[in-house]
Parts: C-alpha cells; structure tokens; sequence
C-alpha cells in the first residue's frame, strides 16, 4: 500500500524475561531497548505492570519509567498500564506528578483495572477481586489530585501533580471503553477480543464520549502484536516463544519465561488450539503484507495510532522487527 503511513506507531515492552536469564538483566535490556526504539523514531514506550510473574520482570511501571525518561530524550514514556485496583490514587497521582515535574511534556498515564493474578499476589499486595469493581471511583480520585480537588479526599493535595497536566488513556479489551468515554479520556483498546468486538466497543466510545481537559475530542489507540520478517514462516516464528507462554500459563497457571521457537514442546490438541487463538489476534508477515494489514485495522477500526508489542526470544530478531516496521511507517 502506497502513500504516507496514517497513524503514529508505539512499542508497548514488558521486560520479558528469556530462559536462562534473570529478571534483572530483562529490565535493564528494556531501557537499551527504549534507546533503540527511540533511534527508530517511534512516537511512545511504554512499560507494563506485572507481579510474581517468573517470564514478565516489569513490576515497577512508574519506576522503570522514570529510568527510561532518563535515558532517552525525545521519545514519549509512559505505563501501558498502571494497575490502578493495586495501589492508592493519591500514590499514582504523586509518582506521575513526578515524572511530568522531571521530564515535562513526555508523560502518559495508561491505567487498567486488573488485580493481582493469584490470591497470593492480591494478598501481598493488599488487593482484591472486588477492588477492580471500585475502578471508576479510583479513577475519578486520582484525575481528582491532578486538578487540586479528589472528590473523596477533601483537603488532601497530592504533590507536585496538583496543576500538571499528564496524558491519561484507559486500557481495555473491551467494557472499559464506556468508562474512558465518561471520564473524557484516551482508550488503548486491544485486539484480543476480536475486530468485530473492537469496531462496536470503538464506535460506542466515540458516541459517548465526554470531552474533558485532558482530551478535547476521542482518541482511540489500538493495541495488537506485530512481528515483520523476510517471510510468513519467520514472521509468525517470532510470535510463537510469547504465544507458548501464554498458552502455558492458561493450561498450568504459570507464565514461564520465554524458550526459542524451535525448541517449544510439541503441544497436545488442547494447547495446539488455544495456540491457535492467541496467534490469531496478532499480525505476521512481510513488510508488505503487515503494511497492508495494519492499514486496514487501521481504517477500520478508526485508530488514531498503533500500540505494536512483540516478545520473542532472540533480542536480535525483535529489534530487527521493530526497524523493518518502523521504515514501512516512514
């Protein structure tokens, strides 16, 4: 497909973790990493929220963050996301009004409402299910500190947030849409629930939307994984070491650390198919066919950029995907 490339792309990274490797080299590749991304001109970089997961090192958004804010100097940075059920707004709003403080005009605040994985993890970090139900009200506090008034919290200020302005989106597979649309702000909508489910919670989110100081009109960012090779075969190689882990976690409850795509265990039918489910909600292929294929996520769901995650277990491999994708963007 001809033409200039419609949409600003970003890189969602989420400090993965390779067989062999310890959590704390994964975290430092992702600040090499960002240095990287940021060469290849990618418009955000994002890091993720994850705890006792022994495949994912990212557990410290706001903190990996503020070191990747450091070592770059252009790029946007910011969370994809800040599990806001986990903490205390009055906290999430004073470590993002740091950040913005420290390095203005190139913070973003992505906020999702998952809890902890497992009833231990909810335990260690004083959490529960039922905290994920209380999202809005949490969301409402923390927007709340940032314009010097929390509903709840009367007098309380959290500083030096009050008066900052932070780029805020809601992170989504799909209810959250309303919840961003309500709140006046950014949606990160992922692909995992489908195209068709992704195009009616869109829709919905611009009908409904309420604009706000932080977003004067929608704005929709659409969140799926990429992998760019010299061919298919290559290309969906590179999607199978995440693609295994995920499979692994859903069938015995635990997110390994990535294995090479060629030494992955020959699956059973069950994993085989839910392989096969992963993999379908994720794009592949040559230079030409992804441009092609992103183009027409792009139009039809109406995004206004593209979230590109990718782990795979060759470093090497992953950058060379990121800087075959970022020349079709040019």
């Amino acid at each position: 497909m001809g033409g200039k490339w419609p949409v600003p792309l970003s890189v969602l990274d989420r400090s993965s973790v390779r067989r062999g490797e310890d959590p704390a080299s994964a975290v430092r590749h992702t600040v090499e990493f960002a240095r990287r991304v940021e060469e290849l001109g990618y418009h955000r970089f994002w890091v993720a929220e994850h705890h006792s997961v022994p495949g994912v090192a990212g557990s410290a958004p706001t903190v990996l963050a503020s070191t990747i804010a450091a070592s770059t100097s252009r790029i946007r940075v910011g969370t994809g996301g800040v599990m806001l059920p986990n903490h205390r707004p009055l906290v999430v709003a004073e470590q993002f009004g740091t950040l913005e403080a420290l390095y203005p005009g190139r913070i973003d605040m992505g906020l999702g409402r998952s809890v902890g994985f497992t009833s231990g993890v909810r335990a260690a970090l004083g959490a529960d299910k039922k905290d994920a139900d209380n999202f809005v009200q949490q969301l409402r506090d923390l927007l709340g500190y940032f314009a010097g008034a929390s509903p709840t919290h009367r007098g309380v200020h959290a500083l030096p947030a009050e008066g900052l302005r932070v780029p805020t989106f809601v992170l989504t597979t799909g209810a959250g849409a309303r919840t961003a649309a309500e709140c006046g702000l950014a949606l990160v909508i992922s692909l995992v629930s489908g195209v068709d489910r992704m195009v009616e919670h869109v829709a919905r989110y611009r009908e409904r939307f309420r604009p706000s100081p932080l977003w004067e009109r929608p704005y929709v960012v659409v969140s799926t994984a990429v992998a760019v090779a010299d061919t298919p075969e290559r290309a969906r190689k590179l999607l199978l070491p995440e693609a295994w882990s995920l499979v692994y976690s859903r069938t015995r409850g635990v997110f390994p650390p990535l294995l090479p795509p060629d030494e992955l265990p020959e699956p059973t039918d069950r994993e085989a198919a839910l392989l096969d489910e992963v993999l379908r909600g994720q794009l592949h292929g040559t230079p030409s066919t992804v441009r092609d294929d992103l183009a027409a996520l792009v139009e039809r769901t109406t995004a206004d950029e593209v979230l590109v995650t990718l782990s795979t277990y060759d470093r090497g491999d992953l950058l060379d995907s990121y800087a075959r994708l970022a020349e079709l963007a040019r």
